[in-house]
């Protein structure tokens, strides 16, 4: 095991997403010692590189396994996890999602893809000033914290995203196979609140289509 390794697991760091910063303030010595540490750790494959400036352990280093939404979380600070990703973690969807799709306010469209870790998506989304976390909760995942949009704001944020206009329940169902128990469950407040968030003549119609379809 190398010293940085060490190091990591000693600080109780060793389940978190790292800094260079954080990994700096561990280190003693000078800029060189610290770099000839960290290149010496991701040379034995003890230490991988999430992105630019942001390091994890190796799986086998970790007390609990890296979740990919918490990965997406610390590359893009501020971002929160949406659209299909967040359909497939709240069951409302069957397939799972290879790729982790986030949704950030500022800044442009990225991504990132990773040999070990993943892909990460983040697209940037224009909506209403202060509502850009309404409906969108913190989870515990393996013990780490990241940011998911509910199921209906998930659902609204791939309707900005991909431009889908309305065409009834019978897409969701059917196209998209959105479980239609989970449709029924929606209530009135749940999109009235998100009324609040879109801007966009698209989504605003897209709301006020579902509440019909659904009776609300």
């Amino acid at each position: 095991m190398t010293p940085l390794t060490e190091i990591i697991i000693d600080s109780g760091k060793a389940d978190r997403v790292l800094s260079v910063q954080q990994l700096n303030r561990m280190l003693d010595g000078s800029h060189a010692r610290r770099y000839g540490l960290v290149n010496r750790a991701i040379k034995a494959g003890e230490l991988l590189k999430a992105r630019r400036g942001l390091y994890v352990l190796a799986e086998k280093y970790r007390r609990n396994p890296l979740h990919p939404f918490v990965v997406a979380q610390q590359c893009v600070p501020g971002s929160y996890v949406s659209a299909e990703t967040a359909l497939s973690f709240h069951g409302w969807i069957p397939e799972a999602v290879r790729v982790v799709m986030s949704v950030v306010a500022k800044g442009k469209s990225v991504e990132y893809r990773h040999e070990y870790l993943g892909v990460f998506e983040f697209r940037r989304m224009t909506v209403e000033t202060g509502y850009f976390l309404q409906s969108v909760a913190r989870h515990e995942l393996r013990h780490q914290v990241a940011l998911i949009a509910e199921p209906l704001r998930a659902l609204l944020d791939l309707v900005y995203l991909r431009k889908f206009e309305w065409q009834g329940l019978d897409f969701l169902i059917s196209g998209m196979r959105i479980e239609e128990r989970q449709l029924r469950a929606v209530t009135s407040l749940d999109i009235s609140r998100l009324l609040d968030v879109y801007k966009g003549k698209r989504e605003r119609e897209f709301l006020a289509e579902l509440q019909r379809a659904l009776g609300l």
